[in-house]
């Protein structure tokens, strides 16, 4: 039985337990020098993996603390499904929390530091649960090792086992892979979204990794100077941001100023340098006066003067490359424009043409479609210092 069904029917689990959303209200925490977290308003789906992204100091961590119950809201409501929880004691929350530094008492061995928290509440098979649990971070073999014995992917499944063998509603992931080498944290990514769907919990988790957040969450919410600029599905929030914050920060972003045309039905004719291009209306996030064209890198398409690009926008031409990377599965090039702008484009290692090299004249083209229009009025280089 998974641990899911167990919970359904397991009468330990308080009335209400399964299926409950989190909702935060208003939610504000001012510290004495500034504001942490701005009135936020956030209803979290039960059952889904949703994360909570931005840079250094954007609210984030303090926002899983207050659900958490360890720091105090200045104002606002924490609410899970009916109950409110706001200024709830830690421990009497159905939540628990994960952390970067995994927390595991060195002196005890894998299969005590899972029963732990059963045996402080002098829970009755807890051995049984513990197999149980070891079994679904499958680490029932290293049951009798210490932490200091495996390795930081191992120990962080034992943090999750020792932290899901208590049956939260709610589990906080905070930072939970940042102390992992890169090859370690994107197999960590996979296995903490399988336990995930496999146990049916709602998991809130924050991060400030692009990458691992769209790999693991449902949805995602960007957050900056403790508000929410955008919240979507991973794909949504890449292929169409709304702000030039979120256009920066989640990936990479080539941003061209422009001034609208015209906006008939469902185009956005928009002219960028002497060249009118086409935008979804959908993708247009402002419809009159200047505003700035959006386009991913790995969207553009680049090929020497002259050479025919394999797509039905409009082709600039004039541009001469400045800088090649090879990146293993891509190559990056930095194509300077007549205007003087250096634009991004990501060409994947097919083999099927040579490398352009630099100072190689060519022209640049895109699907209208992959486009998005976003307002003037917002600072260009929002986000991109945070980058990771």
């Amino acid at each position: 039985m998974s641990l899911a069904a167990e919970r359904a029917t397991d009468p330990s689990n308080p009335p209400g337990g399964s299926g409950r959303n989190l909702r935060l209200t208003a939610l504000t925490k001012e510290f004495s020098t500034f504001t942490a977290v701005r009135s936020l308003d956030l209803e979290i789906p039960a059952g889904t993996f949703f994360a909570l992204l931005g840079p250094s100091g954007c609210g984030k961590t303090t926002t899983l603390r207050m659900v958490a119950g360890l720091d105090l809201p200045t104002s606002g409501t924490i609410h899970l499904g009916d109950d409110e929880i706001t200024y709830a004691k830690p421990y009497r929350r159905p939540v628990n929390t994960v952390f970067q530094n995994y927390a595991l008492f060195p002196h005890l061995d894998i299969h005590e530091n899972v029963a732990f928290g059963l045996r402080r509440r002098k829970v009755k098979d807890v051995d049984k649960q513990v197999q149980e649990m070891l079994e679904l971070v499958e680490l029932e073999s290293q049951a009798k090792k210490k932490p200091p014995q495996m390795s930081g992917g191992q120990q962080q499944r034992v943090a999750l086992a020792r932290a899901l063998i208590n049956r939260p509603e709610v589990l906080l992931l905070d930072e939970p892979l940042g102390a992992l080498d890169l090859k370690l944290r994107r197999g960590m990514q996979i296995e903490i979204k399988r336990i995930q769907t496999e146990v049916g919990l709602t998991f809130v988790h924050v991060t400030h990794d692009q990458e691992e957040a769209m790999t693991m969450a449902d949805t995602i919410a960007v957050m900056n100077a403790g508000v929410i600029e955008q919240m979507g599905s991973p794909t949504e929030l890449y292929e169409n941001p709304r702000t030039t914050f979120v256009a920066n920060f989640l990936g990479q972003s080539n941003l061209i100023p422009g001034t609208v045309s015209s906006a008939d039905g469902d185009v956005v004719r928009v002219d960028m340098h002497g060249t009118q291009v086409s935008i979804p209306a959908d993708r247009a996030h402002v419809t009159s006066g200047n505003g700035w064209v959006g386009i991913r890198p790995e969207k553009v398409l680049v090929a020497a003067e002259g050479e025919p690009l394999d797509a039905p926008g409009n082709h600039m031409s004039g541009g001469v490359v400045t800088d090649v990377s090879f990146v293993g599965v891509s190559t990056q090039y930095l194509v300077r424009m007549p205007w003087g702008q250096e634009l991004m484009a990501f060409e994947q290692n097919t083999g099927r043409r040579a490398f352009l090299t630099a100072g190689t004249k060519v022209d640049v083209s895109w699907r209208p479609e992959f486009a998005f229009l976003l307002p003037a009025s917002q600072d260009v280089n929002a986000g991109a210092i945070e980058e990771a």
